[in-house]
This record gives structure tokens, sequence and C-alpha cells, in this order.
């Protein structure tokens, strides 16, 4: 994937894609509240920040780069998403995209939460 594509998903909102998320997961069985439990782990974030990231329409960039702490053990995060082993992506911005579409991946695939979240 080259920068100028980059660039494209790091303007997006994040509460643009965030319904997609949600979408996934219910699908397949899961819950809004185990996407939120991911998103927190991942990033840090509680309840209330995240209610203003969607309600401002945070872009991606923003949303990773203003998370309270990025997990330490998201580094444990490895496979395939979109074709990319996500941890060979060199720019940390979209590995850490890369990294919460692969948890979420997981959880609608059936993942027990513990796993999920490296525990």
């Amino acid at each position: 994937m080259q920068n100028k594509n980059y660039e494209r998903v790091y303007k997006m909102s994040f509460a643009g894609v965030y319904p997609h998320y949600i979408e996934k997961a219910e699908k397949k069985g899961r819950t809004k509240e185990e996407v939120h439990e991911i998103i927190f782990w991942l990033t840090g974030y509680d309840e209330k920040s995240f209610q203003e990231i969607l309600e401002n329409k945070t872009d991606f960039r923003t949303f990773f780069e203003q998370a309270p702490q990025i997990n330490p053990n998201a580094a444990l995060i490895k496979g395939v998403i979109c074709g990319y082993r996500v941890e060979d992506i060199e720019d940390e911005l979209m590995r850490n995209i890369r990294y919460l579409d692969k948890l979420i991946d997981e959880l609608a695939k059936g993942k027990a939460m513990d796993k999920i979240l490296r525990k």
C-alpha cells in the first residue's frame, strides 16, 4: 500500500467507520460493548472520551495520535489483514489502524475476549 492511500485512510472519520465495526460484530452474535472493550483496550480511551471522538467526527490520524495510550501488548497482534501482515507494516499509524481491524475480525470470528485482548 502506498502512502497516498494511507493519507486517504488517515483522513477518514472514525465515526464513519465505527458503525461498520459494530455491524460486523453484531452480525456474528457479538456486542457493541465488546467492540468498545477492544477499542478501549487498544487505545486507552474511556466511554466519555470515546463519545467525544464520535461526536467530533475525529479522523483516524487524530484518533490514534490523541489516544491516551496504545496498549503495550498491541505488538502481540499478528496475522494478515487486507492482504498485509500487520506486524510487517512499517508506518506506525497504519499499523495501529490495522491492529484495530484485526481485533474486530477476531471478535467477529468468535475468538474469546481473553485471546483477543492478548491476556
